[in-house]
């Protein structure tokens, strides 16, 4: 009987072995065949890692090649003590390159895993590649190497729950790139290793863009404008320089009194006041109401028509309608408008531009206001060719006086310049645009004369004449709407000029909001004219030399030197003076920050190519070499310490 049990048990152990063998084996099969394809894929995911490689944003430069924007490299350092082969030599190494103290870099690799944010510049990180130890993680970073120049129109790309704007924002599907993808590996601590047998797709660059813009234009009128915000204790400003022929934005700013940049140029409307009046004149010679000539009664400074008075800075008595336009005088022109239909002063104000949206590329421009003429009152008309009730943007008012100067062609305003692929080839260039005939090229010259009468016959612009050229031009005080109505005392000051009057070459609206000294012809004036003697002075490439006249200005008696007139400028040294080939020595700018170096060699003649951000350490061609003017010179900057 034992013997039988024993083998009954032996029995009994064998089937269940033999079970627990075929148990195993299918589960083996399960998971090598039915399941293993699931089992290897969370392998892979434990040592692989799928990864978006993001593609470079294209860079944005002005109308000569001054970068603007533009994509940076920047890496972040880790360090595994343990793989370092020499830690006290490496300690010094890393805490040279990243420009940190040595203490703070012992204190990190006495840890198990070091790190440093950053971030850091290629330039930096170079000499620490090639270290055991250190492992570098990269980032694509936007960079704005004057992060005040043109920023409104520039924007921002969209980040960390910031929407997009400006330019940046118009323009996203062209500068963003298609992203790339690849499989990196990951060791037992999470750290990443790319492989480059790997790689999916490559990430594909985003287009370069050029604007319209100046950068050295852009600079004095920035800087003009806040000086003039701050001097005249105004709640802001704006100045916008147009090209008249081809309607390209050459300048833009706007400012607040707490000096931040705005965009207002684009989307804050105001009413243009005498601005204007040059407009109703063109609707008084279109319709053939009135000549240059043609006499008004200016009632002495007080006409009252029917529930309404109108007055006027200044008595007068008989005034021309070239004098009502050199005088601003409200009584004048409306007098002279009396005999025109409602239809033809809104037709020529619509033709003109007013009232709808230029279509120049930034987002959420505002139309300005212009009512249709069933909607006047028996006021409108009157208030309209004095410049109240209609409002506009400065660049509307812009393009309406590029149009006078563009012999009676209104241009389609235009930011982009030329759209650039990745390799170089060009795929939009802007061609001028001509949007409509509002005058005949006679009636435009006739409107320049009035405008230039306004300068230099006695007008209220005289504050912005030039001893070296003559400008053209008309300022406008309009007093400004508030939540109850019209506020008492405060004006908008502006100013819109042609320069030069004879042949335009620029045109420049000025608007100062609530100055404190009140006029245009005290303040926005002035403030034309210290842009235009800092452009004739800075040798811009927005002004052809060439065709500016030799003549001299107009003398004006009784405007007191430094009111409106500035000594005629010259260029020094001679040209005679300067290599045949226009070459010059680079500028040693070692030690400045970023912006001064950028803009000491732009000064210099040169266009510039930055490689890392912080100060300045060196430039390629190295500083005092000889390089032709317009070339492209290399600026290496470097972090000076922590934190940066």
């Amino acid at each position: 009987m034992t013997g039988a049990r024993a083998v009954v048990r032996m029995r009994a152990v064998q089937a269940a072995f033999g079970l627990a063998v075929l148990v195993l084996v299918l589960r083996l099969g399960q998971v090598q065949l039915v399941q293993g394809d699931r089992h290897r894929a969370a392998a892979r995911a434990e040592r692989t890692e799928q990864v978006i490689l993001p593609a470079r944003r294209g860079t944005i430069y002005d109308r000569n090649g001054v970068t603007l924007a533009l994509t940076h490299d920047v890496y972040h350092v880790g360090v595994a003590p343990n793989e370092l082969a020499d830690p006290q030599a490496d300690v010094a190494t890393i805490a040279k390159q990243l420009g940190l103290p040595r203490n703070v870099v012992r204190r990190q690799v006495r840890r198990a895993y070091g790190y440093f944010h950053g971030p850091f510049t290629s330039t930096q990180v170079e000499p620490l590649r090639h270290l055991r130890g250190v492992h570098l993680s990269g980032e694509l970073v936007r960079f704005y190497p004057d992060r005040d120049l043109g920023q409104p129109v520039l924007g921002r790309p969209a980040a960390d729950g910031r929407s997009a704007s400006g330019i940046e924002r118009v323009l996203d599907s062209l500068l963003s790139g298609r992203d790339g993808r690849a499989v990196v590996l990951r060791d037992p601590q999470g750290r990443r290793y790319e492989s480059p047998s790997r790689r999916g797709a490559f990430p594909v660059p985003g287009h370069d863009v050029f604007l319209t813009l100046d950068a050295g234009l852009q600079e004095i009128v920035e800087r003009a404008l806040a000086e003039a915000v701050d001097r005249f204790q105004a709640e802001g400003g704006d100045v916008v320089v147009l090209d008249p022929r081809s309607g390209e934005v050459l300048a833009v700013a706007s400012r607040a009194a707490r000096g931040a940049a705005t965009a207002s140029a684009f989307t804050a409307i105001f009413e243009p006041g005498s601005t204007a009046k040059i407009f109703a004149a063109a609707a008084l010679l279109l319709d053939g109401v009135a000549t240059p000539g043609a006499l008004v009664w200016a009632e002495r400074g007080v006409y009252r028509t029917g529930r309404r008075t109108i007055r006027d800075e200044h008595p007068h008595e008989w005034l021309t309608l070239r004098g009502v336009i050199e005088q601003s005088s409200n009584i004048g022109i409306v007098k002279l408008t009396e005999p025109l239909a409602p239809a033809v002063l809104f037709g020529t104000l619509r033709d003109f531009g007013f009232g709808t949206p230029t279509g120049v590329e930034y987002p959420a421009e505002s139309p300005g206001i212009l009512k249709r003429p069933d909607e006047w009152s028996g006021t409108t008309k009157a208030s309209v060719a004095m410049g109240y009730e209609v409002a506009v943007t400065p660049l509307q008012l812009a393009q309406a006086y590029a149009a006078i100067a563009n012999d009676g062609v209104v241009m389609q305003p235009a930011l982009v310049r030329e759209i650039r692929t990745p390799g170089g080839r060009t795929v939009y260039r802007h061609v001028p645009e001509p949007v409509r005939r509002v005058v005949p090229a006679a009636v435009a010259r006739t409107l320049r004369d009035l405008l230039h009468g306004v300068v230099y016959r006695g007008g209220t612009g005289q504050t912005a004449a030039l001893s070296s050229y003559e400008v053209a031009g008309k300022t406008g005080t309009a007093r400004r709407v508030g939540p109850g109505g019209y506020i008492p005392g405060s004006y908008t000051a502006s100013f819109a000029s042609l320069f030069p009057a004879e042949d335009p070459q620029l045109v420049m609206v000025v608007k100062l909001d609530d100055p404190k000294q009140g006029y245009a012809r005290l303040t926005a004036a002035p403030l034309s004219r210290t842009v235009l003697e800092q452009v004739l002075g800075a040798k811009t490439g927005a002004l052809d030399h060439g065709r500016l006249s030799d003549r001299r200005g107009l003398s004006l008696p009784g405007v007191p030197m430094g009111a409106g007139t500035v000594p005629y400028i010259v260029d020094w040294p001679p040209p005679a003076s300067e290599p045949a080939d226009g070459a010059r020595a680079v500028p040693d700018v070692a030690g400045r920050s970023l912006r001064d170096a950028v803009r000491h060699l732009h000064r210099a003649g040169f266009r510039v190519r930055l490689d890392g951000w912080g100060r300045a350490t060196r430039t390629d061609p190295r500083a005092g070499a000889t390089a032709a003017a317009g070339a492209l010179v290399t600026l290496f900057a470097a972090a000076s310490g922590p934190g940066q």
